[in-house]
């Protein structure tokens, strides 16, 4: 007999535990499309020739190549199987939204806003917290031609609202600007393309490797700067915001620099009036010029946001400006700014931090079946209900009421409807209340009003004896 088990590298959850990822899926779409963005999916498998266009040597070792076999595999390829074309499990949504741009660039309103939340496969070393299969989430705007600062701006108060919904904590997003970095580095004589793109990977590792690992590897093998300027990468990179004077007040204390640094600037402090503007609370946004975001297309503004008491769950959502990510697949320019969140790893993160638990169930009520005479009566019951709003499970076949009870606590249903004999004679039902531990009666043709209130009294009134009071 075999074992079952799940392969490594996926998170596989109870019903219960889905119930509360499904919640955190729901709410992020719905602030997504609050903010206008609209929903687009890719599929599964891109053509590989496609997919690692401008992927490394490090992301192709990851990335999850399909071989097609059997009787399709031949009937499309004939007897010479290499006619097929090659295909490749995508690793993020980054580079299918740049091919779908490209593809469809002629039947799209822009600026196109688009979400995309679906999982993706990456070949990652199979260890805690680290997924071969997860959930992305995320938002671009993407433009014609060109694409204003303002949209730079707009992404973090989609991130606020999307975290303040979540509630999972206090969160601060961290912002910084690739050309403010880059003309730091023309400053300091670091003028190479290349090279800046190195020490910016650098720069990123900071709060993995601490500073005085990154002192050492700037300061020797293939990068040797001059002991001055790695001193002075390291004060700039320790640079952060209280509030949103203090922001403002830090980037003009930065000194004159080269013509991009200054606009890497002048962009920076927009996005900061627009965000005090949309009146987003400035103890949620910071700048920290250690954010670098290592990806390479990245050319503009950064982001990346952390939980205030959990430093160590990282990043849970990140993104920035790029301005040519479609360039291999179109003539034209498709300039854009977005964000994504890795739900999978920032779930399984939180459920371990204690900050998400499992979710009582989508089932709101249990009607339970005492006797088999009473079914009919149950199912009546059950329809009545659903075409109420509620969410209803009946019990098919009849049991001891507290092996019932049982089940819908474990099942995390809230509510059991129980119509015995006694209740039978009254014309009313029993409603036991398992997260209260109350039971209360109602009418027959008020069952669904007594519902409502027995949730809203759990609102108004945490305290089980003050709801009782106030019945």
């Amino acid at each position: 007999m075999i074992k079952p088990r799940t392969p490594p590298g996926v998170m596989e959850l109870l019903p219960r535990e889905q119930i509360a990822f499904q919640r955190m899926l729901d709410a992020i779409r719905e602030t997504f499309e609050r903010f206008g963005f609209l929903p687009v999916e890719t599929p599964v498998m891109e053509l590989s020739e496609v997919l690692l266009t401008k992927s490394g040597g490090e992301t192709e070792r990851q990335v999850y190549f399909v071989q097609s076999t059997g009787a399709l595999g031949k009937a499309e390829a004939g007897e010479d199987a290499r006619a097929m074309p090659e295909l490749a499990l995508r690793f993020d949504l980054t580079v299918p939204l740049a091919r779908y741009v490209a593809e469809h660039e002629h039947a799209l309103a822009f600026p196109f806003r688009r979400y995309q939340m679906q999982r993706v496969y990456r070949g990652e070393r199979a260890q805690r917290g680290r997924f071969r299969e997860f959930y992305q989430c995320d938002i671009d705007v993407i433009g014609k031609d060109a694409l204003s600062i303002r949209f730079d701006a707009e992404i973090p108060a989609v991130i606020h609202a999307v975290f303040d919904r979540l509630a999972i904590g206090d969160f601060t997003i961290q912002l910084n600007h690739r050309k403010l970095l880059r003309g730091y580095f023309e400053g300091l004589g670091i003028d190479d393309g290349a090279r800046q793109a190195a020490v910016l990977r650098e720069l990123d590792k900071l709060d993995k490797r601490g500073e005085d690992a990154v002192r050492a590897t700037l300061g020797g093998g293939d990068f040797a700067l001059p002991e001055d300027t790695v001193e002075r990468l390291m004060a700039f990179s320790r640079i952060r915001s209280r509030g949103h004077a203090d922001a403002l007040a830090q980037l003009d204390g930065l000194g004159a620099g080269s013509a991009l640094f200054e606009q890497g600037r002048s962009e920076l402090r927009e996005v900061l009036q627009r965000l005090h503007a949309m009146g987003i609370p400035e103890s949620r946004y910071a700048i920290n010029l250690s954010i670098a975001r290592g990806l390479d297309y990245y050319t503009g503004i950064v982001y990346e946001t952390t939980l205030d008491a959990y430093p160590q769950v990282g990043s849970i959502c990140s993104g920035g400006r790029y301005d040519d990510l479609a360039g291999h697949y179109t003539k034209s320019k498709l300039p854009g700014v977005g964000i994504s969140i890795g739900l999978t790893r920032l779930f399984f993160q939180l459920r371990d931090a204690g900050i998400v638990a499992a979710a009582e169930s989508s089932v709101d009520v249990l009607v339970a079946l005492l006797d088999d005479a009473g079914l009919d009566h149950a199912l009546a019951l059950s329809q009545r209900l659903r075409a109420d709003g509620f969410n209803v499970e009946t019990q098919l076949e009849p049991r001891k009421l507290a092996r019932q009870l049982q089940y819908a606590d474990r099942a995390g249903i809230r509510f059991v409807v129980i119509r015995g004999e006694d209740e039978a004679s009254r014309g009313v039902v029993a409603i036991k209340d398992l997260r209260r531990g109350t039971q209360f009666e109602a009418a027959e043709g008020e069952i669904a009003g007594a519902l409502r209130d027995a949730r809203l009294k759990t609102l108004l009134f945490p305290d089980a004896a003050q709801a009782e009071t106030a019945r």
